[in-house]
């Protein structure tokens, strides 16, 4: 669902006090959290969503791999998940369902978590993804509302998920470009939230629907503070750029510039391509993370010793809050 209709929704939302609610339903939380005891604290989300790619069994690892992310982005560990499935049963291959399901009980292994349950309905269209419980210590909670002027932005996965996979649909992409968007979307942001909690940032959120930018300004404004993005310090992934040369721009990108245009402030070198792939929406994105400038290389060289591909692109400065700068 498009940013804005979900403000309007979320706006009518009961407003909860509970001394122990951390993060309830703030329009720009990742997930929400519940501190049970002074020392511990339970994350909870959930995500699924519709194929975004032919094999089931991979399918399956991306939709994992993206509900899980919002436990690590809070600096959580998950530890019990259950499997929401809508699947047309009668007219579509029940051994699809349970390959898509292998694929997740993987990547679920791979998190260390549990799979306690789930629930299935009837649908015309599959749709697979999960609901995650966490745990983090109250002190290591992370949120996308500490960002600091001065912080540096750091980006742990290549963007373009979106615009590969129009391409895909439309039969334009080349050898390798699906496979590397793949890989991406199936990979856990495990290793980029240890890298993180091993040093200590001010803010994280992860990149998903929204987009970079959509995802960016959520975190401005939680922090009160704007940001400014080095196109040319974005990592992408292949086929990305030339996909969005094409015109292959998914629908959800047009919602999210909408969203975004109020605070955005584009240089004169930046063109219309360049906010389009800053705009595409992402599955199961990486970590948008805003660390102190002196902890920023010791972040990096964590991310490295990660295997995780991140890169600085940008920096948190003063200014209206949500505002976004992008230069090239």
């Amino acid at each position: 669902m498009p940013a804005g209709a979900l403000a309007q929704v979320l706006c009518h939302l009961p407003v909860v006090s509970d001394p122990d609610l951390l993060v309830g339903c703030e329009a720009f939380a990742d997930a929400g959290v519940y501190r049970l005891r002074p020392d511990l604290a339970l994350v909870q989300t959930l995500d699924f969503f519709t194929p975004i790619v032919d094999d089931p069994y991979t399918f399956g690892q991306i939709a994992a791999a993206n509900a899980l992310s919002d436990v690590y982005t809070m600096g959580g560990e998950p530890k019990l998940v259950m499997n929401i499935v809508c699947f047309p049963s009668k007219t579509v291959d029940i051994r699809i369902l349970a390959e898509i399901i292998k694929g997740g009980a993987a990547k679920i292994a791979e998190a260390g978590a549990i799979i306690v349950g789930g629930h299935s309905v009837e649908d015309k269209e599959p749709k697979y993804g999960l609901s995650v419980t966490g745990l983090v210590h109250p002190d290591k909670l992370v949120t996308n509302s500490g960002a600091q002027p001065g912080d540096v932005l750091v980006l742990s996965k290549p963007i373009g998920t979106g615009l590969v996979m129009t391409a895909v649909r439309a039969g334009m992409d080349r050898a390798g470009e699906l496979a590397a968007a793949a890989a991406s979307m199936a990979t856990l942001n495990k290793a980029a939230a240890a890298a993180m909690l091993e040093t200590g940032v001010s803010a994280a959120t992860d990149i998903t629907g929204f987009g970079l930018l959509g995802h960016a300004r959520e975190m401005a404004l939680a922090s009160k503070v704007a940001l400014e993005i080095s196109f040319g310090r974005v990592p992408l992934l292949p086929g990305a750029v030339r996909a969005a040369g094409m015109g292959l721009i998914p629908g959800g990108a047009y919602a999210n510039r909408e969203y975004v245009a109020c605070g955005l402030e584009a240089a004169a070198n930046v063109g219309e391509r360049e906010i389009d792939i800053l705009c595409d929406p992402q599955t199961s994105g990486g970590l948008l993370l805003a660390v102190p400038q002196d902890k920023a290389d010791a972040l990096l060289n964590a991310m490295q010793r990660y295997q995780v591909p991140a890169a600085v692109i940008g920096h948190v400065t003063r200014g209206t809050a949500g505002g976004i700068r992008v230069t090239l």
